[in-house]
């Protein structure tokens, strides 16, 4: 399965993370997400502007490779079962035709592929205008951040319901890393993307 994802993201701190939590009706309990990190020794996917993850949520695994695209960026999906999951982060792929393909078009072989770490993420998520507005919570490597997200059925309706959020209430536009660059970027040097 793939699908073209527009999405506009902004780094909260942690007070303006609270304020859109009591301002806006976001659900009491967030959701828990694991997200698993897989890069060749020579970071080829870092230099080719993609990333690869399985993302555990509710108990379902789900295989991804994000890469560039114009109109957004391109995301390749494969379900896992669990014991799929295990065998990729101990580093033992198991290959799903859709993602052995993009993996391929890359040249990229599924071999060279490491598990770096995972980064949890207490996700709350509210429907406005067809967009999703997503609120994370994340920890990765001793760390804390939190992050706004808007993903928009095109660009302009999601740019302008982004650009209203951050003015309506006061939030610092910051330009910021996705979350598996910010990951990376908390690993020993060789391995900052």
């Amino acid at each position: 399965m793939q699908n073209i994802e527009i999405e506009y993201k902004n780094l909260l701190t942690k007070n303006e993370y609270k304020r859109l939590l009591s301002a806006l009706p976001f659900p009491e309990k967030g959701m828990k997400q694991i997200n698993y990190y897989f890069e060749t020794a020579d970071l080829q996917l870092a230099r080719k502007k993609c990333a690869l993850r399985i993302r555990e949520k509710n108990n379902k695994y789900t295989l991804t490779i994000k890469e560039p695209h114009p109109d957004g960026i391109l995301e390749t999906h494969a379900t896992l079962t669990e014991e799929e999951a295990e065998q990729w982060i101990k580093g033992k792929p198991v290959l799903k035709p859709t993602i052995e393909q993009q993996l391929r078009s890359l040249q990229i072989s599924p071999k060279e592929l490491i598990s770096y770490g995972n980064l949890t993420t207490f996700r709350r998520s509210i429907l406005i205008d067809r967009c999703e507005l997503v609120i994370d919570h994340s920890k990765y490597n001793d760390r804390h951040d939190f992050e706004l997200e808007l993903e928009a059925p095109d660009q302009k309706t999601g740019k302008a319901l982004f650009q209203n959020i951050l003015k309506t209430y006061n939030i610092q536009q910051r330009k910021v890393k996705n979350k598996i660059e910010r990951f990376f970027s908390t690993l020993p040097d060789k391995y900052n993307r």
